[in-house]
């Protein structure tokens, strides 16, 4: 299973930003929706997860808000910004040219 340590740098914002664009969701969820759309690929642990959500938060990209988790528990709810928005388009053109060269490098044929 990849860590975000074995990620690209920089990947975890766009992974965080692009599940919350969906809809808001709590650290928790937002952790099981990324194993689950990655079909158990990717995982990230809290050590990494609340980080990012702190940092993206601070950014203006995410806004945080105490609600009732689906257990009745209270829970920090994360939603994207307009400005977060924005930020997913720019990282997600980024990580398109990123990829596609990675792909272009891969695909050399070996001599």
């Amino acid at each position: 299973m990849s860590k975000p340590s074995d990620l690209v740098q920089g990947t975890l914002d766009l992974l965080l930003l692009k599940i919350l664009a969906l809809e808001p969701l709590n650290g928790f969820a937002i952790s099981q929706r990324l194993k689950q759309v990655s079909g158990d690929v990717l995982q990230v642990s809290d050590g990494s997860l609340y980080p990012a959500l702190h940092k993206l938060e601070q950014e203006g990209w995410i806004r945080a808000e105490w609600r009732p988790s689906e257990n009745n528990r209270r829970a920090k709810f994360y939603s994207l910004t307009r400005l977060g928005r924005k930020q997913l388009e720019k990282e997600a053109g980024n990580w398109q040219r990123l990829s596609a060269a990675i792909t272009q490098v891969v695909k050399l044929k070996e001599a």
